[in-house]
């Protein structure tokens, strides 16, 4: 895994190279330049300008429609899902796509950043270095997160912010098995961006300095202030995307829109185009004034908003930076302006507000705080950072619980934080462990008989029943331990019914079986009736629902495993697996045939690649398990 891990970071390392100088190829064909500025993008005609970020915008459409959907956005949802619900399968095609789409669309004008595409490119070549190996779903996730982290690290030449946004967004776990080959490769990726880029930082910082201690009230109501900003960032994002969905135009033609628009607003403030790390440079170094910092923040909320709603392929981790920077900029420069013998000045500020908006936008305050300590490489910066980040973090989750990540994938129906293991059993019903012949009891019974039936059966609960599979009521086996003494009294004087509780927990069909086992565990029962109506159809055992959740993991698991060996067969030809093996056929049979279908799939990708094909292969799987008892 380390050596696995350290290659991982040379190919992040050379991905954010290449796509840095992929991006400026495309500015030169956009603007006519090699070195992109905003004293270029003025030089441009006006009617060029307008029109540079559609064109851009059409020309990605077929990509993020019909060759790689999960390149459209900002692609780190994307990740996290196949990291939570995949076993870290990504398919490697998104290398090239999310890189070309990317490109284009930062290149032309569109109004998003670089870090989010280069976590999907590394992540998707982590995950097709773990395909390619044949390992696990547990070591896939490790292997995606080092390309993340590679690709973070590469881009901002912060090997520690890029091992911190591995672990604290991507996996959300901090265990040595996933931080030591994390780290390799984040080191490898920096390393090899300062050969060939040098070691600079990412931005312009000037030295900082806390002024006064008062200023830490400040920080705090900065941190406030970027918690709005935050959450106002997620959720215009997400409102301009249903905006742009229900238009009633073609597909097509909402590039064009999104991109005309952010040409018009460019007209006067270029400053929105592209990464913006220009413009961050200005108001780190104090030489905007604060009304063009004010109207900024929200002119950059609309054109990012815009650029991805349209169909823009990008990432908003730079614009959350940009933000940040207006944000903080604003505020210090008018506080500056009030109070400059307890104030720093408002590059300070801006500093501090990068990583303030970060952490309300992504609910990553550790990563936002590291990442702009690499960047000043000074200490005195943390007090008022973390101040900041932790109360912008803690406002934005107050206000919105997801962030804006997980929005995305809460949209779809994907809740990163509940518990996959329990998560597992909502998704089967009573029906499919339903037992069909509980062990029924007519409600005329005696006792003695009853007693009787108690001793000779494993069972601990009775089902009573009036005309045949009319429900009465449950005996329990404890309750009859409490009157096994008085059996000769009881005998003559009560049957079944009287015994009968009906207030027993009854089931219905269509019940999960998390429902299910959390009965199990109030109740402290070992058994529960299936009711239809009146009629009882069946029961449900303990021990059956703990069998289908062990059944369910050990699904879970092999399809992560199952993942890492067949990705690359999404579109592959159907191989059924099951549906005309004779049942009387021994399991030998079946396996050799499992193995055979596997290896000549793998060996089938190996040595070329088929067009668009479908590989059935849990349902035969199922089938065959199922036909074989």
């Amino acid at each position: 895994m380390i050596l696995v891990a350290a290659l991982i970071g040379v190919g992040g390392g050379f991905g954010a190279i290449g796509f840095r100088y992929l991006i400026r190829a495309v500015q030169l064909v956009a603007f006519g330049s090699w070195n992109y500025s905003l004293d270029v993008v003025r030089s441009v005609p006006r009617y060029v300008l307008m029109i540079i970020p559609a064109i851009g915008l059409v020309v990605i459409f077929p990509f993020v429609n019909w060759f790689a959907k999960e390149t459209k956005g900002h692609g780190v949802p994307e990740v996290m899902e196949a990291v939570a619900l995949r076993g870290g399968v990504i398919r490697p095609r998104i290398v090239l796509v999310k890189a070309l789409a990317s490109a284009i669309c930062i290149g032309t004008g569109g109004s998003i950043g670089r870090e989010g595409p280069i976590v999907q490119i590394g992540s998707a070549f982590g995950s097709a270095m773990g395909q390619l190996l044949r390992i696990s779903a547990g070591r896939m996730r490790t292997l995606v997160g080092c390309g993340a982290a590679a690709g973070i690290a590469g881009t901002f030449n912060a090997p520690i912010a890029g091992a911190l946004f591995s672990l604290e967004i991507i996996l959300g776990d901090f265990g040595i098995p996933q931080f030591s080959p994390i780290v390799i490769s984040s080191v490898v990726s920096t390393i090899v961006s300062r050969h060939f880029l040098g070691d600079t930082p990412a931005f312009i910082v000037t030295a900082y300095e806390l002024v006064s201690a008062y200023e830490l009230v400040v920080y705090a109501f900065l941190g406030l202030l970027a918690g709005f900003v935050g959450v106002g960032f997620s959720t215009l994002l997400y409102k301009t995307e249903d905006i742009f969905q229900g238009l009633r135009v073609p597909e097509v033609a909402k590039p064009v829109i999104g991109g005309m628009i952010i040409g018009f607003i460019a007209l006067r403030f270029p400053h929105i185009l592209g990464v913006g790390y220009e413009t961050i440079d200005m108001a780190l170094a104090g030489k905007m004034v604060w009304y063009v910092l004010l109207a900024l923040i929200f002119l950059k909320l609309a054109a990012t908003c815009i650029t991805l709603a349209s169909g823009g392929s990008g990432g908003i981790f730079a614009p959350s930076l940009f933000l940040g920077a207006m944000t903080g900029g604003f505020l210090g420069t008018v506080v500056h302006h009030f109070l400059p013998s307890v104030t720093a000045g408002g590059g300070a500020y801006a500093t501090v507000g990068m990583g303030a908006v970060v952490a309300a936008a992504t609910h990553a305050p550790l990563t936002a705080m590291i990442i702009i300590f690499e960047m000043t490489g000074d200490y005195k910066i943390i007090p008022p950072l973390m101040i900041s980040c932790v109360i912008a973090t803690v406002l934005s989750i107050r206000l919105k619980g997801p962030s804006i990540y997980t929005e995305k994938l809460t949209r779809r129906g994907v809740d990163l934080f509940k518990p996959l293991e329990i998560n597992v059993l909502k998704k089967v019903s009573v029906s499919e462990v339903i037992d069909r012949k509980p062990l029924l009891i007519p409600e005329a019974t005696t006792f003695r008989q009853l007693l009787d039936l108690v001793v000779n059966s494993p069972r601990s609960e009775f089902f009573v029943v009036c005309n045949e599979d009319q429900y009465v009521g449950t005996i329990s086996i404890h309750q009859m331990r409490k009157v096994l003494l008085d059996g000769d009294y009881l005998d003559p004087l009560i049957v079944a019914r009287d015994m009968a509780d009906a207030t027993y927990p009854v089931l219905s069909p269509s019940d999960n079986l998390d429902m299910v086992m959390k009965l199990f565990s109030q109740e402290h029962r070992e058994e529960l009736a299936v009711i239809e109506g009146s009629k009882i159809i069946g029961s449900v055992k303990r021990s059956a629902v703990l069998e289908e959740y062990h059944r369910e993991l050990m699904k879970r698991d092999l399809a992560g495993s199952f993942q890492g060996a067949l990705a690359w067969t999404a579109r592959a030809k159907n191989i059924d697996l099951g549906e005309e093996i004779d049942n009387s056929k021994s399991g030998k049979t079946i396996s050799l045939r499992l193995c055979i279908a596997v290896v000549r799939v793998v060996l089938r990708l190996d040595l070329f690649r088929v067009g668009r094909r479908k590989v059935v292969f849990m349902r035969g799987l199922a089938q065959e398990s199922q036909g074989n008892g």
